[in-house]
């Protein structure tokens, strides 16, 4: 009886736990050693895969992000970056806090315009 499976919430899990079914991982922390990578593939795929879908987005959303995209802008107000998490919340059903990290807020802005854009490619369809 092994270890109870956790449910994969993203492509990085289903790909570790295949890996680890078919003895791969094992090879390759073998011969690369334990920091291996393997939690850094796994955490990048899942955040670009995830399994969750997201709800979908309200007209007043969708007019926000439009607009904000329109911008073409890289710099982030503070009202903004309220606004944009509260959507980011919302339609990923995720709590997310006010942050100083341009990273993990660039991350939330690239999830919101991968919506935006699929909302934009099925409207010109």
């Amino acid at each position: 009886m092994g270890r109870p499976r956790k449910k994969a919430i993203g492509l990085g899990d289903t790909v570790e736990q295949v890996l680890e079914k078919t003895g791969i991982a094992k090879i390759a922390k073998f011969i690369l050693g334990e920091d291996c990578g393997c939690d850094e593939r796994k955490n990048k795929l899942n955040k670009l895969f995830p399994y969750r879908k997201p709800e979908c987005l309200d007209q007043p959303e969708y007019e926000y992000l439009k607009a904000w995209f329109e911008k073409n802008t890289l710099e982030v107000k503070p009202t903004e970056q309220s606004t944009m998490l509260k959507i980011h919340s919302r339609i990923f059903k995720v709590r997310n806090e006010p942050t100083s990290c341009s990273s993990c807020l660039r991350e939330k802005i690239e999830q919101l315009r991968t919506v935006f854009e699929t909302y934009e490619t099925e409207k010109n369809n």
